[in-house]
């Protein structure tokens, strides 16, 4: 198994991906699995990120063959060859594209929920998947980004069998990371391979557009910091409400940043709730692009020791007891850092954390921590479940129902930021929360 998830290898992808960063580019995830890994490749190089939503036209009787496909807005590309050997007649393939047609619609309105479409004509469409088999699929989109006015079409995946790289590479210049001459299925190269639901889908558009959700708040308004740590400068937002009730320091997973819309959503339930926080990124921006850094988890432990150290010496900080709230990989740096006397702080919230990655800490984290994990999420609610038993100190768990990773579902972010808040209530500020609360679960 090659990639930890979709995230993953997208973040990797993005990598291969590096000479398009200063190409005028539209990122195109292929729904559903490939729009997370579009959506990281879509962070990684500042591209906006779509759907590129097809259908493939079938023979009748041979589905496998196909007589051409369709796009959005009335595209259309066939193949006269098959049209001809086939012998279809115009009125069977009206009825083939007008079914195509209607389920294309359908589905791209659902899964944009309501945003805008990004154009193709004159852009480089970087059509991503998260693996290819036969990749019939990719090379309908292909025809479609090409019928559609795109200057150049890319196909980037994460892993495909050889013979499938050679022959989508005659219609389109192709990056694919691994091509395993055992390949069996593209599940083969994930340890986490859940399926992906269309509200995950429409979770990843609304928080690339960096728009709110159903029910989400607005972010709040703050000051932009530059935080010394070991001869670098780390980026930084900070929000403190009048009269806060503790302060909350958020470590993002690999990958992420103080500008990710997920924990700036938490973060604004928290600054509603009183509590000050800070976004803030463990990482140089020329750092984030190396694998090692991204998972060394003892220096960015080390790192936000140092940044909770600075933060309280702000004056409108001092006083505060400090938690942290972390992400992913965050969290196993949260988890670290929280061992360490240094850090002085009172709670922990791991929003979808790996533990695992810490697990030599876990005994010294004696301070009260939350596990949140989406049920849909089985490695990781088994990795936090393990956690659990090593930990030194008070810790529950809370398992939000119907949620995946990324907690994209309508309403999983809200629950995550409501526990989150409840939690630092709880342990930040005692006096604040009514006597015997506890988070909801």
């Amino acid at each position: 198994m090659s990639f930890h998830d979709r995230e993953d290898a997208g973040r990797r992808l993005a990598r291969a991906l590096e000479a398009y960063r200063s190409e005028d580019v539209v990122v195109l995830g292929l729904p559903r699995g490939g729009v997370p890994v579009a959506a990281a490749v879509a962070e990684a190089l500042a591209a906006p990120l779509d759907v590129l939503v097809v259908r493939k036209l079938g023979v009748p009787g041979m589905p496998e063959l196909a007589l051409g496909a369709v796009g959005e807005e009335g595209i259309r590309v066939l193949n006269d060859e098959v049209l001809r050997r086939c012998s279809i007649s115009p009125e069977s393939l009206a009825g083939i594209e007008a079914q195509a047609r209607a389920e294309v619609q359908e589905r791209a309105t659902r899964l944009r929920a309501g945003g805008a479409r990004h154009r193709l004509a004159g852009k480089v469409a970087l059509i991503v998947d998260d693996g290819l088999a036969t990749g019939a699929t990719a090379r309908a989109a292909c025809e479609v980004a090409r019928a559609e006015g795109a200057t150049d079409v890319v196909v980037a995946v994460p892993v495909a069998p050889p013979e499938t790289v050679r022959l989508l590479a005659r219609s389109a210049r192709v990056v694919c990371l691994e091509t395993p001459v055992d390949f069996r299925a593209v599940s083969q190269a994930y340890r986490d391979f859940h399926q992906v639901s269309d509200q995950e889908v429409a979770g990843l558009l609304r928080a690339v557009r960096d728009e709110p959700g159903p029910g989400e708040r607005p972010v709040g308004v703050g000051t932009d910091v530059s935080v010394p740590v070991g001869g670098v400068t780390l980026a930084g937002h900070l929000v403190v409400p009048q009269r806060a009730r503790g302060l909350v320091v958020f470590a993002h997973g690999s990958g992420s940043s103080r500008r990710s819309p997920r924990n700036r959503h938490v973060a604004a339930l928290l600054n509603e709730a009183g509590l000050g926080t800070l976004l803030v990124d463990l990482l140089t921006a020329d750092e984030q692009g190396d694998r090692e850094l991204v998972f060394a988890v003892e220096m960015l432990a080390e790192r936000l020791v140092a940044v909770t150290q600075w933060v309280r010496e702000r004056p409108a900080c001092r006083g505060l007891e400090v938690g942290y709230f972390g992400a992913s990989t965050g969290a196993a740096a949260a988890l670290w850092a929280a061992a360490d006397l240094r850090s002085q702080v009172r709670a922990v919230v791991s929003r979808g954390g790996r533990p695992d990655l810490a697990a030599r800490r876990l005994v010294k984290v004696t301070v009260p921590t939350l596990f949140i994990v989406g049920a849909r999420d089985e490695m990781v609610l088994r990795l936090n479940r393990q956690a659990m038993r090593f930990l030194g100190g008070v810790s529950e768990l809370a398992v939000v129902r119907n949620a995946s990773h990324l907690f994209g579902e309508p309403g999983a972010l809200d629950r995550v930021a409501v526990l989150a808040r409840d939690w630092f209530i709880r342990f930040l500020n005692p006096s604040a929360a009514p006597h015997g609360q506890r988070p909801a679960g």
